[in-house]
């Protein structure tokens, strides 16, 4: 399943980029997802994940390689649920160019699920992954203008921000912070990651998706009943 999505940062390619680099302050950032250990390029942790009463928590790891030419970052990502048999593997290839408002960052994920996540197809995860990606790209701006990411709940329907609402504001200095790229890193003690909350996401396409043939099936039955009633005359 091949997912592509795109926001904008408000800084300049290189700081960007610099950030980025640094995961162990960038992954607090991802709705859902907790950074366990970092070492070097390897990582592991967890993501927590919800669809109305039901909660799913995958265990995982995954590998990061950079190419700082063009500033494009690849992430082989694999897991599988704690409690369950459902898996996942992705390959997410980020690319930051530069863009009139700071960076703009294209992620392209090439995912494969299974479980009962996989139900729900590639248009309806490709809307959810919209509104992950916006929430992510708001506690980015956060991070980028205060040093932390902001504080939100853990739905992937609560960002009311755009992804690329980060152009309204300028450029900011990246804090410093330890360097992650090489050795081990020290990591913040992993706390439980709160699920993102996919049923809030799902619900409404869900709804709207309905709403055409819902609608057709009504028409049908008042030209029916209306024809019936003619016929008895």
């Amino acid at each position: 399943m091949q997912l592509d999505h795109a926001f904008t940062v408000p800084a300049d390619p290189d700081t960007a980029w610099t950030l980025f680099q640094d995961l162990a302050r960038v992954a607090p950032c991802m709705p859902g997802a907790v950074l366990d250990t970092l070492d070097g390029d390897a990582f592991t942790g967890r993501v927590k994940v919800k669809v109305g009463a039901v909660q799913m928590s995958y265990r995982g790891e995954g590998r990061v390689t950079r190419d700082e030419a063009t500033h494009t970052m690849l992430l082989d990502l694999s897991g599988s649920e704690a409690r369950g048999s459902g898996t996942a593997a992705a390959k997410v290839t980020a690319t930051l160019t530069a863009d009139p408002a700071g960076t703009r960052v294209r992620v392209a994920t090439d995912l494969d699920i299974t479980g009962r996540p996989a139900q729900f197809g590639r248009g309806i995860m490709a809307e959810v992954g919209d509104r992950i990606v916006q929430q992510f790209a708001t506690r980015l701006e956060a991070l980028l203008r205060d040093g932390e990411p902001v504080a939100t709940t853990p739905s992937a329907t609560t960002s009311t921000t755009s992804a690329t609402s980060a152009t309204s504001a300028g450029a900011a200095p990246v804090p410093s912070a330890v360097p992650t790229t090489a050795g081990s890193a020290a990591v913040r003690p992993a706390a439980e990651p709160e699920a993102v909350d996919l049923g809030a996401a799902v619900l409404p396409v869900l709804l709207r998706r309905a709403a055409v043939p819902a609608a057709a099936v009504l028409v049908s039955l008042v030209v029916i009943r209306l024809l019936n009633r003619r016929s008895r005359r």
